[in-house]
């Protein structure tokens, strides 16, 4: 975390002192299995990109023995903004750090990979303050982890992909609808695999209206979020769900509110509560979210 938190410094102070504005974050998400916690700040690159540097920091709660990772994990997050007159693109590159297992049947795991979204609106009406816009993600990681195959276990670099196809519509300046739909494939091969241990949270190849931290190999996820907007008060209410279907896990439902809101001029907060639960719902844990940011 030293790491972290120094690079993150160092670009902030490098960057920051040459910028016109520096929008810095800071989250922080508690659940019965895991503490986790993200800081960041990102740049404008000219009135059309920007740049930014994130460090997350995530502990497991539960057992070694149920496959928990005894040390936090340690991930870093490069976003890169481009937003031009058609098309709007998102690319985040990120890297896991090594994490050393004292478990014999666990080799050291680690992750690298990279998130990308394009935009575009496809109706546009500021009269009528209505807008539709379409988006694409395709994302990319590759995991160094434990693979238990056909009742064997072995140490694999495994590779996947995501592909998200969503779309936002605006009605009359107060209601937001999103609804998205993500697919996974697994250029190593998917057949018989009856677990993966890897340290990659799922939701960076594709946020799926949910905090919580998933690692389990996905097939796929329904999800769909609507907003009420304040405009007036800058505050925003917001209800997202999620159905998603796992090789290596049940199915489960995730239902998630929120509200966003700015306590300053230059300052807002996004609060949310995050609740999971199985298909048969054996399983379910309770997640709360907070996040802070700051323009500077």
């Amino acid at each position: 975390m030293k790491k972290i938190i120094f690079s993150f410094i160092l670009f902030s102070a490098a960057l920051g002192a040459q910028a016109a504005s520096l929008n810095t974050t800071a989250s922080y998400v508690y659940s019965s299995d895991y503490n986790q916690a993200r800081i960041g700040a990102a740049i404008p690159l000219g009135l059309n990109a920007s740049i930014g540097l994130q460090g997350r920091y995530v502990e497991d709660k539960f057992s070694v023995e149920d496959g928990a990772f005894k040390d936090p994990i340690y991930s870093v997050y490069l976003p890169i903004r481009l937003d031009l007159d058609l098309v709007k693109l998102n690319i985040t590159p990120f890297y896991y750090f090594e994490n050393k297992s004292d478990d014999e049947r666990f080799q050291d795991a680690s992750a690298y990979g990279v998130n990308a979204r394009l935009m575009t609106n496809l109706v546009e009406d500021e009269v009528n303050q209505l807008f539709t816009t379409a988006y694409i993600g395709v994302s990319y990681a590759n995991q160094k982890g434990t693979l238990f195959e056909d009742g064997q276990a072995s140490d694999e670099d495994y590779s996947q992909m995501a592909y998200t196809l969503g779309f936002l519509q605006n009605f009359f300046g107060t209601f937001v609808f999103q609804g998205a739909a993500t697919a996974y494939q697994y250029p190593n091969g998917i057949d018989g695999v009856e677990y993966f241990r890897g340290i990659m949270d799922q939701n960076d190849l594709a946020f799926t209206q949910s905090y919580d931290i998933n690692r389990a190999l996905g097939k796929y996820v329904l999800s769909a979020r609507i907003s009420r907007l304040w405009p007036e008060k800058r505050s925003s209410l917001y209800v997202g769900y999620h159905f998603a279907e796992f090789y290596t896990a049940d199915s489960q439902h995730s239902f998630l509110l929120g509200n966003t809101f700015y306590v300053t001029a230059n300052a807002y907060v996004d609060a949310a509560y995050n609740h999971l639960q199985t298909t048969g719902g054996e399983n379910k844990r309770d997640i709360f979210f907070i996040n802070l940011n700051i323009s500077f």
